[in-house]
């Protein structure tokens, strides 16, 4: 019998115009205490923003984005938050913000595939 996995996940968010709220989901992180896995997937939905914000600075957005992917992984590159053990930084990435990139609530599920749910779920939310 294989092993079931509880997760949580949350949606990313591109937020233009904050004090609008409108948003374009472009990814999903997905974590798991138990196997320590942390990782996040994202698709910028150029156009979508655009409609939002003629005049969004798009390369910000994207640097922001792989920030979050940084973090997500644990690659020291992306700063002091990288370096926290995996539910610290899931903690650090869905916490409320008022910025261009925020977070759904998190989420929580049972699967038997980590990698396959992520996929899914970016499938779902995003694409």
């Amino acid at each position: 019998m294989q092993q079931k996995h509880l997760y949580e996940y949350a949606v990313v968010r591109v937020v233009p115009v904050v004090e609008r709220e409108e948003f374009v989901n472009a990814g999903v992180i997905l974590f798991c205490k138990k196997e320590k896995f942390i990782r996040m997937q994202y698709h910028l939905r150029e156009d979508k923003i655009l409609m939002l914000m003629p005049d969004a600075d798009m390369q910000e957005i994207r640097e922001n984005l792989e920030a979050f992917c940084k973090i997500a992984a644990g690659d020291q590159q992306g700063g002091p938050i990288a370096v926290l053990d995996e539910a610290e930084r899931f903690r650090w990435l869905t916490a409320v913000r008022s910025a261009s990139i925020q977070t759904s609530r998190p989420h929580p599920g049972v699967c038997d595939d980590l990698e396959e749910t992520l996929h899914t779920l970016f499938t779902e939310m995003v694409r």
